[in-house]
This record gives C-alpha cells, structure tokens and sequence, in this order.
C-alpha cells in the first residue's frame, strides 16, 4: 500500500518510531495532497481536525470507496466531521495521534461506518501493528481516560492536598503508568488536554471533564507545569 503522511515534523517523527522499517512519503503541507494523492492507498493525516474542511480533498481522490484516511479523531467524532463537511466516499477511521500516544504497541483506532472494520484490519496487517478498535466518540478511550486524571491530579494541586512531585510519583508506583499526570500533561500537550476535556465535556456534560480552574490558567498562559 503505498502510504502518504500529512504531519508536523514532531509527529513525524512519532510515526517513524512506530513503523521504523516502512516506506512511506512524509509532506507537511496539505497544499501538496492534490498533487500525491491519486498514487496513495493509506493516508495518514495528523491535521484533519485543524482544517475539517479539507475532507472534501479526499471525497475528490477516492477511487471506488478504496482510499484509506486516518485522521487524529481525540478530540473529535468522526460521525460529526462526516455529517459537517461530508459526504465522505472513502475509508474515514480515527486514531489516537495525541502526543506519547502514537508510538505503541496497539494503535487505538475508530471507523466512520462498519464496512471500513475489514479494511483497517487489512492496512493494519500491511504495516505490521496490534490495533483495537473503540467507539467514534469524542475523546476515544485512552486520551479521555488519561486526561480525566490529569483534571482530577489538577483539582488536588489546587486544594493543596499534595505537591505536584507527590502526584507525579504517587500514579507512577501505584498504577505503574509511565509518567505521572503533570509529566503527562506536558508531553501531551497543556493545549490538548485542555481542548480534549472542553471537547468531551461538551459532548457529555459529565462533571468529571469540567476543567479545573488551575488546569485552565495553565492553557490561557501558555505554561507547563
């Protein structure tokens, strides 16, 4: 399958990690799809949810329902995106492309309609991956489990009940996770977590996702923690 990614040199890189021994064709502005497209197979593009509006690009190129698009659907519903700027005439499936969560063993992947289930497995099968298919919600599975605990690790900062340190350390030795929610938090992205939860709280409104107020000052300041 010949394999076109639309990424930022960061996320990139991330996908090289991934698939280290795959040929692929890496471009990083969506001005060029146009002009690649009609020899690609599997597209992988990381900025679909920025510019939605591009969905139509691929309405364009799709050859008989066999172009496959994976677009960074964390924050987003794939059934959405379709209904807003469709219609779409081609493989549309999400995946987990939030920062630290792309490079692992199983890819955490969503698809727009059934039909499309026997074609990601057989891209999958292609590039050599595990995969595990979870529901076109908003905020997937992982992104929205993990980022609820960085809100909740956010609330606990804020009342004073332990340090940021204590909190690191404290999810690393209980669950073994591999970092703790403020170490998390920065490698994802203060941005993504914030649009994440404003993201799946609007979809559910379900107080956990309401964003902390710390949470929030970090995202208007543009800091870490």
């Amino acid at each position: 399958m010949n394999t076109l990614v639309l990424a930022t040199p960061e996320q990139e890189a991330e996908f090289s990690l991934k698939f280290p021994n795959r040929f692929y064709l890496h471009i990083q502005d969506p001005a060029e799809l146009a002009h690649f497209l009609p020899q690609a197979h599997l597209v992988f593009d990381f900025l679909l949810h920025e510019q939605p509006e591009r969905l139509k690009d691929y309405n364009t190129a799709a050859r008989g329902e066999k172009l496959i698009v994976f677009c960074n659907a964390a924050k987003l519903q794939l059934a959405a995106l379709a209904a807003e700027h469709g219609p779409v005439n081609f493989h549309l499936c999400g995946m987990n492309a939030l920062p630290t969560f792309f490079n692992r063993e199983v890819l955490e992947l969503s698809v727009l309609r059934e039909a499309s289930k026997r074609e990601v497995d057989k891209a999958c099968v292609f590039l050599a991956t595990l995969y595990e298919l979870v529901q076109d919600r908003v905020g997937m599975v992982t992104p929205r489990v993990i980022c609820m605990i960085i809100n909740e690790a956010c609330y606990t900062l804020q009342e004073g009940t332990a340090t940021q340190e204590d909190i690191d350390q404290g999810m690393k030795l209980g669950t073994n996770y591999p970092f703790g929610p403020f170490e998390w938090a920065n490698k994802i992205g203060i941005k993504n977590v914030y649009e994440l939860l404003q993201a799946v709280y609007e979809d559910t409104k379900d107080e956990r996702y309401k964003i902390c107020p710390l949470l929030k000052t970090k995202y208007l300041k543009g800091e870490e923690f």
